[in-house]
């Protein structure tokens, strides 16, 4: 799957998601590795969420993962918990709002 695919992918997943649960800014970074690499962000402010294709420097935390276990985790086939643990999932900073992205997933 290309990096394309894959936002596009994320994009599909969280529109029409329900952010009213998101208590003020939730920015998320996704770095992608392997096949598809890139990094996109999350975000959602004042209840509009936007998936967008660019590194955000502003971001509350960062993940790293390799697309097939990013598309796996989006798919449910991968326990987030697990992930980290196994050291699938790398995050880089509030471990809070990771979870709460994972919770609009």
């Amino acid at each position: 799957m290309t990096y394309e695919e894959i936002v596009e992918k994320v994009r599909e997943r969280l529109t029409g998601v329900d952010t009213s649960q998101v208590n003020g800014l939730l920015a998320i970074q996704v770095n992608i590795t392997g096949e598809g690499e890139g990094a996109f962000y999350v975000e959602v402010k004042d209840g509009i969420l936007s998936v967008e294709p660019y590194e955000y420097y502003d971001r509350q935390a960062k993940i790293t993962m390799k697309s097939k276990n990013f598309l796996a985790l989006m798919d449910g086939k991968l326990d987030p918990v697990a992930a980290f643990t196994l050291g699938k999932l790398k995050i880089d900073g509030s471990i809070e709002k990771v979870l709460e992205f994972g919770k609009l997933l």
